[in-house]
């Protein structure tokens, strides 16, 4: 298949060759002359020549040694196109016939003119239009006019061998026709380029800026003659950028505490964006705290801390109740109010505050109260029970008061809503602290000053009555906790024995025997409490007997004799000599008491002593001594050996 392929181009090739051998030999066309060649446009090259008679079309051929382009025109002049901007091209023309084509005619050198600069145009201000354009291959300067497009007013025109050109003093709003073109070294002008600007709308002005209400940003703006419509852009300072297109002469924006806003307003129209104008910035209200935490609320000071703001450079904390106004100031996120009055509710707001725009009025405020007053407790009295009723005065709303009382025996307590309250069960013979507290829902008050409080004396634990003689009594007790002295107090309806003693005992005298009593006995502290301790009845022992004698019953019996006391009473007799003792007991009623078989010739003690209820023989009657003498008989002689002798004759 290939090989085929080869054999037919290789009769193509023959044909081909066949041909021209044919066509040489006919006569062919006269060669052209060029009479000039040259460019007035960039991309293509003007030949002029002689007519070549019988010739029915040319072939123009431009060749810069890298490209060859060839053009079939039909008479002079004749331009060959799709050249290179500022590139040297050698020239030939061939004349064509029904004969054939000519050979190329010599060479005409021709170059190509610059390109046209590019134009980039823009109005960069209401009097200005700014021409600009990228370097042209080969150029050394260029040329730039401008004039309006309607044609009329005059015309401007400018040489440079910049890339830009600024030309003002123009009319804004105006539509302005430019050209420019570039020129070799040699002066030769290039192609030209053309195109249009308007001038612009000027930049709004007299912009007003507000916050109202805050949260919310309107921007407003003068109106702008030749504008079409507005841009306003809105930065803030931590790089969010919003904007917006009106037809108005107003946008509104959502903005947020304490950030500094950028702003600047571009007007538009078929031109174009308005040269930029002032920049405004606007700093909204510091933000307000929110997170408000009240870490310590007392009866007369306050303690706050909050988060700090963005935008704050200072707060101001104010507590208002009515007339009473309390302020501080500081750079930290924290106050404490003090000399707050007590049990008060206070409108507490944190104002945050900047330089630029000076103290945010729209934060929130809160109520916060204070602590309750320190009640003053104003009397501590005692009940008939032993009951401790402490009174107070308050200027509380609400609230609930405790008392303490606290001493070295423990702490007791008692609380109400009133102006009282009682504390019972309080350890005798004791010192206390008593004090006082209110509590609302606000918190606890300072505690009241103190009042000390002694309880009673504590009473003795036990108290013995114990009759001495017949008219003095003994009354002992136990030390009782707290007491310094004690009064014991000895009465019955004919009369009353007291006694006052820093002792534990007291011996009380007057007693009447035979007489029912009542004991008491009071304790006393150094202060002169008194605890009514012990109320005890107490009945006297019979009299002593009177008149006692002995008389003789035989040799060994002796009969003792007594004069009873008042009242009814047991007796027992007790005779105490050398030999022994010897007692006897009536019978009841009796006044007499015969003891037998009792040694003669010895000295004897008699007592003749009344028997208590609880059998005990009482000591304290007196004691009679008797000599009994032996005789030798049944009569003796009984001798009373006290102050006087009697001598008792036998019944």
């Amino acid at each position: 298949m290939a090989g085929g392929w080869k054999k037919c181009l290789f009769l193509i090739g023959f044909r081909l060759i066949c041909l021209k051998t044919v066509v040489s030999a006919k006569t062919a066309p006269q060669i052209p002359t060029i009479d000039q060649a040259y460019s007035k446009i960039s991309n293509s090259i003007t030949v002029e020549w002689a007519t070549v008679p019988g010739a029915t079309s040319y072939l123009l051929t431009a060749e810069d040694g890298d490209t060859v382009i060839e053009t079939m025109v039909a008479n002079s002049p004749g331009t060959v196109t799709g050249l290179k901007a500022a590139t040297l091209y050698q020239i030939t023309i061939r004349s064509i016939s029904a004969s054939g084509r000519s050979q190329a005619s010599p060479p005409k050198q021709a170059k190509t003119v610059l390109a046209a600069p590019i134009l980039e145009v823009s109005s960069p201000s209401p009097d200005s239009i700014l021409v600009q354009w990228e370097a042209v291959y080969m150029a050394i300067g260029f040329s730039v006019s401008i004039m309006q497009a309607n044609g009329l007013g005059r015309i401007w025109k400018e040489n440079t061998t910049n890339t830009s050109l600024t030309f003002s003093s123009l009319d804004a709003g105006t539509l302005y026709t430019i050209k420019a073109y570039a020129w070799n070294a040699n002066g030769i002008p290039g192609d030209d380029s053309t195109c249009n600007q308007r001038t612009m709308a000027c930049a709004p002005g007299r912009v007003i800026i507000q916050e109202d209400p805050p949260g919310h940003l309107s921007v407003a703006w003068s109106n702008v003659d030749l504008g079409d419509y507005y841009v306003a852009f809105v930065k803030s300072d931590d790089g969010w950028e919003v904007h917006c297109n009106t037809s108005t002469t107003q946008c509104s924006f959502l903005s947020e505490c304490g950030f500094t806003y950028f702003i600047s307003v571009f007007a538009y129209n078929k031109a174009g964006q308005s040269p930029l104008g002032d920049v405004f910035n606007y700093t909204t209200a510091p933000c307000c705290p929110s997170d408000i935490n009240p870490v310590l609320v007392s009866s007369e000071r306050v303690e706050m801390v909050w988060s700090p703001v963005r935008g704050a450079e200072l707060y101001e904390t104010k507590a208002v109740a009515g007339s009473n106004v309390v302020e501080c100031n500081d750079t930290a996120p924290a106050c404490t109010l003090s000399a707050l009055e007590c049990d008060t509710k206070y409108s507490i707001t944190v104002y945050s505050f900047s330089e630029v725009r000076g103290i945010n009025m729209s934060c929130r405020s809160r109520f916060i109260t204070t602590g309750p007053c320190s009640p003053e407790i104003i009397n501590i009295s005692k009940d008939a029970f032993s009951m401790i009723h402490v009174h107070w005065r308050s200027t509380n709303d609400d609230a609930t008061y405790t008392v303490t009382a606290q001493g070295e025996k423990g702490l007791y307590q008692c609380s109400s809503t009133g102006e009282v309250c009682t504390l019972g069960d309080l350890p005798c013979g004791s010192v206390f602290s008593v004090t006082a507290v209110a509590e609302t829902q606000a918190g606890w008050s300072l505690p009241s000053y103190s009042m000390p409080l002694e309880t009673v004396p504590c009473c003795p634990t036990g108290m013995t009555v114990t009759q001495v003689t017949q008219s003095v009594i003994n009354v002992s007790w136990t030390i009782g906790m707290a007491a310094q002295t004690y009064v014991t107090v000895l009465e019955s309806h004919i009369g009353q024995s007291k006694c006052h003693t820093h002792q534990s005992h007291c011996l009380l005298g007057c007693i009447t025997c035979g007489i029912n009593y009542t004991v008491a006995l009071k304790a006393i502290s150094a202060t002169g409490l008194t605890a009514d301790c012990a109320y005890q009845s107490y009945s006297s022992n019979a009299c002593c007997p009177l008149g006692v004698k002995l008389y003789r019953l035989g040799p060994n019996g002796i009969r003792i004799y007594w004069q009873a006391s008042r009242g009814s009473a047991n007796y027992s007799t007790d005779l105490y000599g050398s030999k022994g003792i010897f007692t006897c007991t009536p019978s009841a009623g009796l006044s007499f008491c015969d003891v037998t078989e009792i040694p003669c010739g010895d000295v004897y003690t008699v007592v003749v002593s009344p028997v208590a209820e609880t059998g005990l023989k009482l000591t304290f009657c007196p004691k009679k001594i008797y000599s009994v003498t032996c005789s030798g008989s049944t009569l003796g002689m009984v001798i009373y050996r006290g102050k006087r002798n009697d001598t008792v004759s036998p019944r």
